[in-house]
């Protein structure tokens, strides 16, 4: 998906590339967030280290990102299997507030 930021008319016109890939390891799954130059890393089949990744929540639940001091590494292809059958992205989360008595 691409989109832009800035007014099309404007000076500071820019696009930005972001793709939601499913990832996971030998306990779970989670959605990633790649974005710009990362898209292009993280390809079906493909092993990839996520270093300093992040969880951000998006409506509700929870999505994994790299930020600008994060890096997004193709490794060699993982020596375990992905547990398919637990996916963090599809448990939706409520900000509860607790009250200390």
């Amino acid at each position: 998906m691409v989109l832009q930021k800035g007014r099309a008319d404007g000076p500071q016109v820019r696009q930005m590339r972001i793709a939601e890939c499913l990832v996971g390891d030998e306990t779970r799954m989670i959605i990633f967030t790649a974005r710009n130059e990362r898209v292009d890393m993280v390809k079906e089949g493909t092993t990839v280290t996520l270093c300093n990744a992040k969880t951000d929540m998006f409506k509700g639940s929870m999505r994994l990102a790299v930020d600008k001091w994060g890096r997004v590494e193709v490794d060699e292809p993982a020596s375990f299997t992905v547990k398919e059958d637990t996916n963090l992205s599809l448990i939706e989360y409520e900000l509860v507030d607790v009250v200390e008595e």
